[in-house]
C-alpha cells in the first residue's frame, strides 16, 4: 500500500467512512480511475452532510421542547 493511499484511507475513517467505503475507494485508486474515486468521495460527503442534517433536525427539536419548557415554566411561576 503507498503512502498517499494510506492517508487517503486514514481520512476516510477519521471522516467516519465503514469498512465499504474505504474498500471501494481503495479499488478506484488502485485502479488509477481519479474521476470516480472524487465522485466516490463526494457521495461520502453527500452521505455525511446528510446525517448532520438529520442530527440539526433533532437538535432543533430538542431546543423547541426546551423553549417550550422554559416558557411554560415562566407563566406558571
Amino acid at each position: 500500500m503507498t503512502e498517499e493511499l494510506e492517508k487517503i484511507l486514514n481520512n476516510l475513517s477519521d471522516a467516519g467512512c465503514g469498512s465499504g467505503e474505504l474498500k471501494k475507494a481503495e479499488q478506484l485508486y488502485e485502479a488509477g480511475d481519479a474521476d470516480a474515486l472524487i465522485r466516490h468521495f463526494r457521495k461520502c460527503r453527500c452521505d455525511l452532510m446528510e446525517e448532520l442534517h438529520k442530527s440539526q433536525r433533532k437538535v432543533d427539536c430538542l431546543d423547541y421542547l426546551i423553549r417550550q419548557t422554559e416558557k411554560a415554566k415562566r407563566t406558571a411561576g
